[in-house]
């Protein structure tokens, strides 16, 4: 077994001690956070957004901050402040929210324009720079925003650039019969989250990050990947297809995905698993001339099924 697969696993473990029924969106969630990516994940108020983010924190011993995204937060409360301090005699900077390992970001959409593209540079580059000063933000570094899709009053949609900032974007969906009244039980006289002990440090977070950059993709799958995208581009159902920033990102998804798996090498399946979830937000839908089953993700769908598959090299 693969060293990233097993750190995989155990927080997947641990995470499920909190939430039942919901292994694809633990496994998103895990690829997300191995691909140095950042998630989206964008559901009905009360179906366990945050859950998912603060039992991710939980099961990871790194540094954790949640802020509250409202219509009056400031960029300077995210990225930080140069302040002039007395007692030195000199201008301070001050580190803001993101200053941290993973930060959640609840509710972004009710955050202004101004306050969510002061995330574009942190989330891209990693950085955060104030005053011609650049400040590393330190690994490992994880954006997991929330939203809500059905209240649009005091909202500011994210634009396409912030979007494709994300490397996912997911959704949680109702639990089933069985893990609602599993989870209700679960809670009658404590919260499990509170009691959720960290089974992995930052350091093995790092390692597996960096094991994912080795996995063999062969040249024939490279060509696979951007045909796909390709598709997406000359597609007439959408007005802009996906960005080379979605290529990269589904390339590293499908190493990661590989991995997980317990394999040191990419096959055509591991790409057409995470193709919807890394494509489908990347891709503004022609509401034109797409039709009623037009949506992001069935178009992604479409794409990859358009694309030959590469015969297998004997």
């Amino acid at each position: 077994m693969m060293y990233a697969s097993e750190v995989f696993e155990r927080i997947k473990k641990n995470m499920k001690k909190v939430i039942s029924g919901k292994d694809e969106v633990i496994d998103k969630v895990l690829i997300c956070l191995l691909c140095e990516g950042h998630v989206l994940i964008e559901d009905m108020p009360g179906t366990g957004k945050t859950t998912v983010a603060k039992s991710l924190a939980s099961s990871v011993g790194v540094d954790f901050k949640r802020i509250q995204f409202t219509p009056d937060l400031l960029p300077s409360e995210l990225t930080g402040l140069k302040y002039f301090n007395q007692k030195q005699g000199d201008f301070v900077f001050s580190k803001g929210m993101v200053f941290t390992n993973i930060l959640l970001a609840d509710e972004i959409n009710r955050a202004t324009p101004r306050t969510q593209s002061s995330l574009l540079e942190c989330m891209e580059e990693r950085q955060v720079s104030d005053h011609g000063v650049t400040y590393q933000l330190d690994r490992p570094f994880m954006v997991i925003a929330t939203e809500n899709p059905i209240e649009t009053q005091g909202t500011f949609p994210l634009p396409e650039a912030q979007l494709d900032r994300f490397f996912m974007k997911i959704s949680m969906g109702y639990p089933s019969f069985e893990n609602e009244v599993s989870m209700l039980i679960s809670r009658k006289k404590t919260d499990p989250l509170s009691e959720l002990k960290p089974v992995v440090n930052g350091d093995e977070i790092k390692a597996a990050q960096d094991e994912i950059n080795d996995i063999y993709i062969d040249t024939d799958l490279v060509s696979y990947i951007v045909s796909i995208v390709n598709a997406t581009r000359s597609s007439g159902e959408v007005k802009t297809g996906v960005s080379p920033r979605g290529a990269l990102a589904l390339l590293k998804a499908s190493r990661c995905y590989a991995a997980v798996n317990g394999r040191n090498f990419v096959v055509p399946d591991d790409i057409k698993a995470v193709a919807q979830d890394v494509l489908s937000h990347r891709i503004i839908v022609n509401k034109l001339t797409s039709d009623r089953t037009g949506t992001a993700r069935e178009i992604i769908r479409k794409a990859v099924l358009s694309v030959p598959v590469p015969a297998e090299k004997e």
